[in-house]
């Protein structure tokens, strides 16, 4: 403590036990902890003895005024004073961060202090977190994504708005009486914010919000267009990462309010999109994290692979696991992130998709993230997930599991739609159409349409539960009229 503080707190004191003092007495037994600077108001101390307090900790040697005559106070003070054994995590552990269990159990991740430091010095440097910002907690702490920003904001010393669950409204809400700044979503939350605040008459809080960061998956071109113009005073980044690597990976800005050209970002992002989806395929997520080191792994001279990192963010290990067998990957000190990509010429990371998503479908391997980027670009399309179904002659068949928008209307193959409504009409033909028209190669186009009316399963973090989906699908498929 500085000089001024322990002044101010030698004049404190007094007023704090007088009226703690019944409160206190009624909680369980409180351990205080003091150290040398304690010599200077320790009296205040002693001359109001709280019965709470049941054992004190000293660190560093024990002053002259505590030695001696005052030996009579900590007996009377403290009535037992036991011997400390303490207890550090083994290996460095800072803490153990469950995976979201997008893919199957979700597992304990062992993450050093250092990966945790790294981090968020990236998010200091890259998104610009500083002392002035107020930071809402949409998401929760028990979520790296959660804890990494959090920690960046501890670190620079902004004021942080907590609440129990995310919800539209209330996030609303807190940004206008709390004067938000600042706040992390994954693309659902984005969605549902929008969503919400164009179903309002007015809303004050257009102009406060100044960044947000967006992770849990890339938005679409719609999607960023819509944040950039509901939060136009934002800017507007997407973030790429994964819980073994501490959080973020890569980053990438879609909206840039302060410069000349705010959308010149945004342009570029959907001309690079477009680019990709012609040729190679995937979502850009921008160039990583200055400590972070990427490589793809690839068969051949294909350059699309397996994406892996290596660097000081990088877990320790998953729990219950020694840490050769969490790297047994066959990539040596490289971590393979389970995802699929490549990078461009100019240091751009391209996500295909998941491994383990993969669906395998007459000898051929379709990603659904790719397949699904194509199809959210349909107007009449709110949101869409492709998943891979039994089927005995392809091993498994595409299909697409649709939540169309409102006022829009799903026709069966035999069905006319009305010509007041021919533009606002969907089918299983006029989106296989449009797969076509934007050169969606033939065995990655969805083969079957489920209609889809109720929200898709999400993890408490907000990313979607894909095999929840496909069992849905799967179960209900013998129910479904077929769109072939």
């Amino acid at each position: 403590m500085e000089t001024s503080d322990l002044e101010l707190l030698k004049q404190f004191l007094p007023l704090c036990f007088k009226e703690a003092r019944s409160a206190l007495d009624a909680l369980r037994p409180v351990i205080f902890v003091f150290d040398k600077n304690c010599d200077t108001w320790h009296s205040e101390l002693q001359n109001n003895i709280l019965p709470s307090i049941r054992w004190h900790v000293f660190i560093g040697d024990l002053f002259p005024t505590l030695r001696g005559t005052d030996k009579g106070f900590f007996n009377a003070c403290f009535h037992s004073t036991p011997h400390f054994q303490y207890c550090w995590a083994p290996e460095g552990i800072a803490l153990i961060c469950f995976t979201s269990g997008t893919t199957g159990k979700p597992k304990g991740v062992s993450i050093g202090h250092t990966a945790l430091i790294m981090q968020s010095l990236a998010k200091v440097a890259l998104v610009g977190y500083n002392e002035n910002d107020v930071y809402l907690h949409t998401s929760p702490l028990c979520h790296v994504g959660g804890i990494s920003s959090g920690l960046a904001m501890l670190m620079v010393g902004a004021c942080h708005v907590i609440f129990p669950k995310f919800e539209a409204e209330s996030v609303l809400r807190a940004i206008e009486e709390h004067q938000v700044s600042s706040f992390i979503t994954v693309p659902t939350m984005m969605a549902d914010l929008i969503a919400c605040i164009r179903k309002r008459e007015s809303w004050n809080g257009r102009g406060i919000v100044k960044k947000i960061l967006n992770g849990g998956g890339g938005l679409s071109v719609k999607l960023t267009d819509d944040a950039a113009e509901v939060f136009s005073n934002a800017k507007l980044l997407s973030a790429y990462g994964m819980t073994e690597a501490c959080s973020s990976l890569t980053f990438i800005t879609l909206y840039e309010p302060s410069s000349v050209h705010p959308r010149k970002a945004l342009q570029e992002f959907s001309e690079a999109k477009s680019y990709s989806t012609n040729r190679v395929g995937g979502i850009c997520v921008g160039k990583p994290a200055p400590h972070v080191e990427l490589q793809i792994s690839s068969d051949g001279p294909s350059p699309v692979g397996r994406i892996l990192t290596r660097g000081p963010h990088v877990m320790l290990k998953y729990w219950n696991q020694i840490p050769e067998a969490t790297s047994d990957s066959g990539h040596g000190d490289w971590l393979d992130t389970g995802d699929i990509g490549w990078t461009d010429d100019s240091g751009n990371l391209w996500l295909i998709g998941r491994c383990k998503d993969r669906i395998k479908t007459g000898g051929e391997n379709v990603y659904p993230e790719e397949v699904e980027t194509h199809l959210s670009q349909h107007p009449g399309i709110f949101a869409v997930v492709v998943v891979g179904l039994p089927d005995a002659r392809l091993s498994e068949m595409v299909v697409a599991c649709v939540q169309i928008r409102e006022n829009w209307l799903w026709i069966n193959q035999n069905a006319d739609c009305s010509l007041e409504r021919k533009d606002l009409c969907v089918s299983s033909q006029i989106l296989q159409d449009f797969c076509k028209e934007r050169n969606l190669t033939g065995f990655k186009i969805p083969k079957m349409f489920i209609p889809w009316k109720k929200p898709f399963p999400l993890t408490s973090s907000g990313k979607l539960r894909r095999e929840d989906i496909r069992k849905q699908a799967r179960s209900h498929l013998q129910h479904l009229p077929s769109y072939l």
